[in-house]
């Protein structure tokens, strides 16, 4: 997996104002995910396989949960089945779209076409940015982690 960026995924910004920091004072403990978003990246999942569909998610930060508004399907650049990679072009696109308004890009999702819905050890050592969102599209199931230090924590995903 890859993301935009010489190490990953550059801080994702609240447009228009100060950029969202790493260290954020109140971890994310909570993911707010409408149905319709989650039956995107279901539908997304299957119409990319074999490979892994992936995509940039739009949202807001209050308190201590997460919340997801929109996802943006990305073009795949990975050759490989089981990775992926987001179109760098993309990103700073959907940056620049975002600048002025009061949302942010809060995560980044794939799926795993014949996997669970947990980091792989390759998604593993992509992290970099602390209190971002993974949401991965198993085979059977959908499951959001936030990065945290050097690994991974699960992320309850609540219905707004």
């Amino acid at each position: 997996m890859s993301l935009a960026g010489s190490a990953g995924v550059p801080p994702a910004a609240k447009a228009g104002g100060p950029p969202i920091k790493s260290g954020a004072a109140v971890p994310a403990s909570r993911f707010i995910l409408p149905v319709s978003l989650r039956n995107q990246l279901i539908a997304e999942a299957r119409s990319a396989f074999p490979h892994e569909c992936c995509g940039l998610i739009e949202g807001v930060r209050n308190g201590d949960a997460i919340e997801a508004l929109r996802l943006h399907p990305i073009r795949n650049l990975a050759s490989e089945d089981d990775r992926f990679e987001i179109d760098p072009a993309e990103h700073i696109r959907l940056l620049r779209t975002l600048r002025g308004t009061a949302r942010g890009i809060v995560g980044c999702y794939h799926s795993h076409p014949n996997g669970k819905s947990v980091p792989s050890p390759r998604d593993r050592s992509e992290a970099c940015e602390e209190n971002f969102v993974w949401l991965i599209a198993g085979a059977d199931e959908t499951a959001a982690f936030v990065a945290s230090g050097e690994d991974f924590r699960p992320l309850p995903i609540c219905a707004p």
